[in-house]
């Protein structure tokens, strides 16, 4: 499906109806990150809209040269669930690693329609050098698989992978590298320069009073969990999670338990809305 604004078209997949999610990959891959581990939570889960963006330069999703950084991305993301979401109708937006720095740029300008956000592996900093990164870890690594890939498969894989093993492999290759290979990298390095919003996030928020979910990975050496510490009493309804056994690719190498964690939230949300319902 596309979406169709004046001077970008932005491509996404939807599924369901109900209450709407808008959901956010990381930077490089595609929706298909997101889909990849969100979907199962919502397979006996009816009466969401599950609306799975291809941001600017990735996936299907074709840049614009206006787009130079990242306050350019979210004015694309807002205008996006302007034109898709009915207006004044909440919302909830879920997140992974530039995607939940993204969603928390929306919360600065959209606050009042969220319901409730998941972050996954959000980055907190957009500057690489203002991170507090653990060290990369290796708990389980399968030769034989290793082996089997090509060089380029193998760096991309055992350079971010906590638990390389087939499972971990397959839901790579399909949900991340897929989505990598069709990056417009000239795109994604121009927009590198101006990675970081031009404003600071959290001093708009303020404290922000719906369900949140805050999970991190102890082995995360790309976006660490120690900074997501740094903004939780922002928000007075998040849980903060660090899961062992979980660098970035936390939603996958944690799969189970980011599923029941991902569903608790959804309970939460549930219960919130009724509650302003009654």
């Amino acid at each position: 499906m596309e979406c169709v604004l004046d001077d970008v078209t932005v491509h996404y997949v939807e599924y369901g109806e109900g209450f709407p999610v808008v959901m956010l990959h990381g930077f490089s891959p595609d929706h298909r990150l997101m889909t990849g581990c969100m979907e199962p939570v919502f397979a006996d889960r009816p009466g969401w809209r599950r609306i799975y963006l291809d941001l600017p330069g990735m996936g299907r999703t074709k840049g614009a040269d206006w787009i130079t950084g990242s306050d350019d991305m979210l004015a694309v993301v807002e205008r996006v669930v302007e034109r898709l979401i009915p207006a004044g109708a909440p919302f909830l937006v879920a997140g992974e690693s530039y995607g939940g720095y993204l969603a928390r740029g929306l919360l600065t300008r959209q606050a009042h329609r969220m319901a409730g956000m998941l972050l996954i592996c959000a980055a907190i900093h957009a500057e690489k050098e203002k991170r507090n990164l653990p060290p990369f870890t290796v708990l389980a690594r399968d030769e034989k698989l290793l082996a089997e890939l090509t060089p380029e498969e193998r760096e991309e894989f055992a350079s971010i992978a906590v638990v390389q093993d087939r499972y971990n492999w397959e839901r790579f290759e399909q949900e991340i590298l897929s989505g990598v290979r069709m990056a417009d990298m000239r795109f994604l390095e121009k927009l590198k320069r101006r990675y970081a919003f031009s404003f600071d996030v959290e001093p708009l928020v303020g404290r922000y009073d719906k369900p949140v979910l805050i999970l991190t990975g102890r082995q995360d050496d790309r976006t660490g969990y120690r900074d997501a510490w740094t903004i939780l009493e922002h928000f007075p309804r998040a849980s903060f999670v660090v899961l062992d056994r979980a660098g970035h690719n936390l939603q996958i190498e944690q799969s189970r338990l980011f599923t029941a964690l991902v569903h608790e939230w959804l309970d939460r949300v549930e219960e919130e809305l009724r509650r302003e319902n009654r």
